[in-house]
């Protein structure tokens, strides 16, 4: 059986309640609160290009664009956000052609909102896992470059200059990710690291907004909290990012443990640090089942590869919920599909019935099938963009089971 966590489940543990007035919006940020239980939250992000209904779930166009999909698809799937990867970027297209095409809205077509990670993840997905890759200090990060590049340096300030140069609409703070089993004097060292960052992060922010000429609207301000699997880290980590103040924050580290499960206490623990009033983000989450749980403790920003990933390797998502049940009471509400078995060779039906993706409303399993034997790009696209549908719906879902007080 798989574990599940309800809204009341949480309610009967925590007994806290944050009451917040209708409509009230921060000063240091642009976000609108409901009534309701700490665990209600925000239901509306407002960014430079436009408001995000929360919770929201943004794919990874990591290089600029989702693989295989272009924008308008994105966007006339309903898609809200993405989020791109500061540390691909700078290598490929560059700073350069970036700025000669206007930022990242202008050079890759997308007028919704844009998150930018600060490559604090591949402290941990390359050099934690191979040193000779690079090397961290209190300065920052330095990456090897490839084929005789010159080295990639990250530091505080160059992160958020070139998020903010970019044209982003929430900036990412430089953060040192580690695993949740690293040895406690790695966690603690990382943690330091980070809350050093993120300040000189926010000095190099607000001198930059100081300086704009620019009428347009100021980006969001987030910083990630890590301390891996150690509460008081995280703790510490957590009271020292509000202190400093951020428009919003991320959970930090790798979320899953040695066993690919979901350090659901840990993930608990952190929401509860962050008053609700802030935006959440539960960086790299991407699991449906990941999704629904941290959307119950309170998570409102959600990024991942996964279901693009899978969508690629044959791995599809199908709706099962029931309706006027909660996800969170229902045993299977979803499944997975694996379009290269055998079976489908000859099946005409679509992949999901009522799903308004464009190869469920066009096109049979036998087809997609038939594509991802030959190996044909098509299949990419469409596969894509019905596990991309599957995600939307999962958020609506999510957002209209939300306790709204």
């Amino acid at each position: 059986m798989e574990k599940v966590i309800t809204y009341s489940m949480l309610e009967a543990q925590y007994g806290r309640h944050i009451q917040v007035e209708q409509g009230v919006t921060l000063p240091y940020n642009d976000i609108h609160f409901i009534d309701g239980s700490s665990m209600a939250g925000i239901n509306e992000l407002r960014t430079p290009h436009g408001n995000l209904s929360l919770p929201a779930f943004l794919p990874d166009a990591t290089r600029g664009v989702v693989r295989a999909v272009d924008g308008v698809a994105l966007q006339e799937l309903g898609v809200p956000a993405l989020v791109m990867s500061l540390f691909h970027l700078l290598q490929r297209p560059g700073p350069g052609t970036l700025k000669a095409a206007g930022g990242l809205h202008a050079m890759f077509a997308w007028q919704r909102p844009i998150v930018t990670d600060s490559g604090g993840f591949q402290a941990y997905s390359l050099i934690h896992q191979n040193p000779s890759l690079g090397s961290i200090t209190d300065q920052g990060l330095v990456f090897k470059g490839e084929a005789g590049a010159r080295p990639l340096r990250l530091t505080p300030e160059k992160v958020v200059e070139h998020q903010v140069a970019f044209g982003a609409d929430a900036v990412i703070c430089l953060d040192e990710c580690t695993h949740a089993d690293a040895p406690l004097v790695e966690q603690r060292t990382a943690v330091q690291r980070t809350i050093a960052w993120a300040k000189r992060g926010k000095r190099e922010f607000e001198r930059l907004m100081s300086a704009r000429k620019s009428s347009g609207g100021r980006p969001l301000l987030l910083a990630v909290i890590q301390g891996g699997g150690e509460y008081e880290l995280r703790r510490i980590c957590a009271e020292e990012l509000l202190a400093i103040g951020f428009d919003g924050y991320g959970l930090g580290g790798w979320p899953l443990d040695s066993q690919g499960e979901l350090l659901h206490d840990i993930i608990a623990y952190v929401r509860e640090l962050v008053p609700a009033e802030y935006p959440l983000h539960a960086l790299g989450i991407g699991h449906p089942r990941h999704i629904l749980e941290c959307a119950e403790l309170g998570y409102t920003l959600f990024d991942s590869a996964m279901p693009t990933r899978d969508a690629r390797h044959g791995r599809l998502l199908i709706w099962q919920a029931e309706e006027g049940i909660p996800l969170a009471r229902q045993m299977q509400w979803y499944s997975h599909l694996y379009i290269g078995d055998d079976i489908h060779r000859r099946d005409n039906r679509p992949l999901e019935a009522g799903c308004r993706c464009p190869c469920c409303r066009s096109y049979s399993r036998a087809w997609l099938h038939h594509l991802f034997k030959i190996g044909d790009g098509l299949y990419d696209r469409y596969a894509t963009l019905h596990n991309i549908a599957f995600v939307n719906r999962l958020m609506e879902r999510i957002r209209h089971e939300q306790p709204t007080g």
